[in-house]
């Protein structure tokens, strides 16, 4: 294995904490993903880049460094990938999923603060994340109180740059983030001393649309029955998709959805297809944010969708065609991301229309709904869900949470309860 140590002692990574990280990461790999039945043979890469999380991907960046280019670290399916990529910078997904970085977001941050903005900020202040040390800066966003009140402190440690997102999809709220994406475009020039032209975003915008393409196809696999692929490994893909290279990605994605192909053609799955299907609904999960879908389908579950940022709100919308100019690529990229459904918009009923249209079209036998604790938005959000469900004669679970192994007991209590409800 290639020794990475000299490049996180440059990164400045306390190398101790560091250490016991990384070391605590096969074990748990191996129990959760490796020890599944019948994985596809295309996941072999999903897992090399698991194994090499704090390495080849990060020389990889590096290197684009040491030739001159940029890498911008950001945290939210809102800021747009292409524009980033049309810059000559490299975008990395930052949002953590893992308790080991809260203690130390917890001696700066409220602790009734959502497990992600404190994991997220941990990795900073503790100096465990080669991908935070290598951003030249981080692009934050509107889209809670809790993460732009976090960008504030954030950026007393690193070079934070914060865009606005319209709490309302007006007409008003529209120029506004249209205006924002503008004022990014004149940051991320001025930043990688690149100008973005036309030619240059037309470029970036089709490598992100083929791996969207790549995501949204794996998605819609996931309908069949029974279905061939995990719901953890599916989930894993996407969270990959945040911070590996979007090229080889997409290639290594639409060679596994070329083999899950296969196995439906064939009629094989990795559960009966009369396991109960369920959706997950909510909060995104960052890596390694696996405990509800190893919950779910340790409990005999198959988990067939995500309608979170890890999932569907990431992927599930293309760019409209447009008139090719700079302006005109700015205003389809401006309404594309706007057709992320969060609950940070006011109101929100195209995202009950998602979960609704996901769970009919999916076959869902119930909806969970995921919420991180202290994750005020997509709590009170769940009730309008909840209510939208039910009218349908589809049952839903809720299930509130942090990113601690506290309560996977009780949590396997309501979902084992859960699923004999759906059995029955």
């Amino acid at each position: 294995m290639t020794d990475y140590r000299s490049m996180w002692t440059e990164l400045g990574l306390d190398l101790e904490k560091h250490d016991i990280l990384l070391g605590a990461l096969p074990g748990m790999y191996e129990g959760i993903f490796l020890s599944q039945d019948d994985r596809p043979e295309g996941m072999a890469y999903f897992d090399f880049v698991i194994g090499e999380i704090h390495g080849l991907r990060v020389k990889e960046l590096m290197d684009h460094k040491a030739s001159g280019g940029k890498v911008i670290g950001l945290f939210c399916v809102f800021v747009p990938e292409d524009l980033i990529l049309a810059a000559g910078a490299i975008p990395v997904g930052l949002c953590a999923g893992t308790q080991f970085s809260v203690p130390d977001a917890e001696e700066v941050l409220p602790r009734n603060t959502c497990a992600l903005i404190k994991s997220s900020f941990g990795f900073k202040v503790g100096r465990t994340c080669p991908y935070v040390q290598a951003s030249d800066f981080v692009i934050g966003e509107t889209t809670c109180d809790g993460k732009k009140k976090m960008y504030e402190i954030l950026a007393e440690y690193h070079p934070t740059y914060v865009m606005e997102v319209p709490n309302k999809k007006t007409p008003l709220g529209r120029e506004l983030f249209l205006e924002e994406l503008r004022s990014l475009k004149t940051k991320l020039e001025t930043e990688t001393g690149v100008t973005i032209t036309a030619e240059r975003l037309a470029d970036a915008t089709a490598l992100v649309e083929a791996k969207r393409a790549a995501l949204r196809r794996l998605h819609n696999i996931r309908k069949a029955r029974p279905v061939p692929i995990s719901g953890l490994d599916a989930l894993l893909v996407t969270q990959i998709a945040f911070y590996d290279d979007p090229a080889r990605f997409t290639e290594k994605v639409n060679n596994l959805c070329d083999e899950l192909e296969g196995r439906i053609a064939r009629g094989e799955g990795v559960a009966s297809a009369n396991a109960p299907r369920i959706l997950v609904s909510g909060s995104p999960m960052a890596v390694p944010n696996w405990k509800l879908h190893r919950i779910l389908e340790d409990s005999g579950a198959t988990v067939i969708g995500e309608e979170s940022c890890t999932g569907t709100r990431y992927f599930g919308s293309a760019l409209a065609e447009n008139d090719g100019t700079l302006a005109g690529q700015l205003k389809a990229i401006a309404d594309r991301q706007l057709e992320t459904h969060c609950a940070c918009f006011t109101p929100n009923d195209e995202r009950i229309e998602d979960v609704l249209t996901l769970a009919k079209d999916w076959q869902a036998d119930g909806v969970v709904h995921y919420t991180l604790q202290f994750c005020h938005t997509f709590a009170n959000e769940a009730v309008k869900i909840e209510r939208a469900l039910a009218g349908e004669n589809i049952p839903l679970l809720r299930i509130e949470t942090d990113y601690s192994d506290e309560d996977m007991g009780q949590i396997k209590n309501r979902v084992d309860a859960f699923l004999k409800m759906i059995r029955g």
